[in-house]
């Protein structure tokens, strides 16, 4: 049986699986690059405007930023992603792996973007205020900091305790449980007769804990909205939550 070799750094072994990108592979490019368009435009930022895509996949995000005009840099812990999202780099896109509970650059972006349910991944609560430290001393001056996250009451409200997954000849089977303030899912699959075990780990963060970590590293609430499209937050029936802050 292969598993995660300490479920507090669940991460650093399932983000460099080839099993993640199997079981994320459906997820919609067109809807991100329409959320992309629309946050661009809310934002307003300027042209050529220097953008920190953290936690940044593949580059699906920071390739779209990029074809906007914005100098945009990717990070993501995994390698085996960033080795991949930098086939596409170029003049203005950069990608590095990088572990964003440590500082990356100061005083140099106008906008950092953590999209995609991409923070309140380290069981130390310090570790994670230590994202938006880094974050907002990452900014320039009046810079935004946009957080795109699972809306908890929603997920609370609708969970699904057991679901299969089939991608091409393999099945995930996928276990989801609350844990005090923290929900947890189990991720099984096998292949070849070989039997893998892995756990995603996130807390429930809601609007007041983000604000609070925000408020604590300097920052201004400035918005928030409840999907893609950029509606309305509402705490029961909204998919997303998605938050932008101001240094």
């Amino acid at each position: 049986m292969a598993n995660t070799k300490d479920n507090s750094e669940w991460f650093k072994d399932w983000f460099n699986s080839p099993y993640y990108h199997l079981l994320y592979n459906n997820r919609n490019t067109s809807e991100a690059n329409l959320f992309i368009d629309k946050l661009a435009m809310h934002l307003k930022l300027k042209k050529e405007a220097a953008v920190w895509d953290l936690a940044c996949g593949k580059g699906r995000h920071s390739i779209k930023l990029n074809e906007l005009g914005y100098n945009v840099v990717g990070t993501d812990l995994s390698q085996e992603s960033i080795e991949e999202a930098s086939t596409f780099s170029n003049k203005t896109l950069d990608f590095f792996v990088h572990d964003m509970r440590t500082p990356f650059r100061i005083n140099y972006f106008d906008a950092v973007l953590n999209l995609f349910t991409s923070i309140g991944y380290f069981s130390d609560k310090r570790d994670n205020f230590a994202v938006f430290q880094n974050v907002y001393n990452a900014l320039k001056p009046q810079g935004i900091f946009v957080i795109d996250f699972f809306n908890a009451a929603k997920v609370k409200s609708c969970l699904i305790a057991v679901a299969e997954e089939k991608r091409g000849d393999l099945m995930f089977t996928i276990s989801k449980r609350l844990e005090g303030d923290k929900i947890i899912k189990n991720i099984k699959v096998n292949d070849k007769g070989k039997h893998f075990n892995f756990e995603e780990n996130v807390w429930m963060y809601t609007l007041p804990d983000l604000m609070n970590y925000a408020a604590k590293a300097g920052f201004v609430l400035k918005e928030t909205f409840g999907n893609y499209n950029l509606d309305k937050f509402d705490e029961q029936n909204s998919d997303r939550l998605i938050v932008i802050f101001s240094k």
